[in-house]
């Protein structure tokens, strides 16, 4: 799902075995934008996976990761020559300071209200520089992906000490765009399973197409899948790269 899952520092331990990033298809399509880009800002970056890529490849820039849990920020940080920031983009001072911002693993879904949607498109636009771009996903709402996290859909790790590790997810409840559900992460090794409640929001590509204009951001381009292909009833993904516009608009 998205970090914020992770919070818990034992737990942000095993992100990256949860999500090996040699198998991540999305790291594949956002590591060539992350090169071509001076400035780079990764808001809910984790454990950090995707600049570490970068700077291991070359990249001789700015990169900086934002991400408001300590537990993942403390793993990010055994990853050197890279700026971590713990907070989240309603503490965020940047100003037109990033060429690229990216949201990697659906974390965009967070942002559930709309006031707290637009303000934080609103605060990346004031942190890209002038034409500068803004690339994220979110999960396809036509498919609803929710229907798949059910109990029996159970993957499994093993951590450094060779403890087996589980998790599962439980939908609590569907309402309308909103999706709430149950995060369990359980262990023979552990005295008790660790739960992790987590709300996210599935926007339609026209509603994010409206609330991108609001707030100054124009739609380059949309794919509906990691391999760039046109987005469809069924593809997946609404994967967005969008560009900063000179002004925003108000919503009439």
């Amino acid at each position: 799902m998205v970090d914020r899952l992770f919070s818990d520092a034992g737990l942000a331990q095993l992100y990256d075995a949860f999500h090996p990033w040699e198998q991540r298809a999305d790291f594949a399509f956002y590591l060539p934008m992350v090169m071509a880009a001076d400035s780079v800002l990764d808001v809910g970056c984790g454990t950090g996976a995707l600049l570490h890529q970068a700077r291991e490849a070359g990249h001789t820039g700015r990169l900086c990761g934002l991400d408001p849990a300590e537990g993942m920020l403390t793993q990010a940080r055994k990853r050197p020559g890279i700026e971590w920031v713990l907070g989240d983009l309603a503490s965020a001072g940047w100003d037109r300071e990033f060429d690229l911002v990216v949201m990697t693993g659906h974390a965009f879904q967070v942002f559930v209200e709309d006031g707290e949607l637009l303000a934080s498109l609103a605060t990346i636009r004031s942190i890209l520089t002038d034409g500068g771009h803004f690339v994220f996903e979110t999960r396809n709402p036509l498919v609803r992906a929710w229907e798949s996290w059910t109990p029996d859909d159970v993957t499994e790790i093993t951590d450094a000490a060779g403890a087996v590790v589980r998790r599962r997810h439980d939908v609590q409840s569907v309402d309308g765009e909103v999706v709430r559900f149950t995060t369990t992460f359980e262990s023979p090794d552990w005295s008790r399973p660790k739960v992790s409640p987590s709300t996210l929001r599935f926007p339609s590509e026209e509603e994010l197409s409206f609330f991108l204009s609001d707030a100054g951001l124009t739609i380059e381009m949309q794919f509906g899948d990691w391999d760039r292909r046109p987005m469809t009833d069924t593809t997946p993904e609404i994967i967005t790269i969008a560009r900063r516009c000179e002004e925003p608009r108000t919503r009439g």
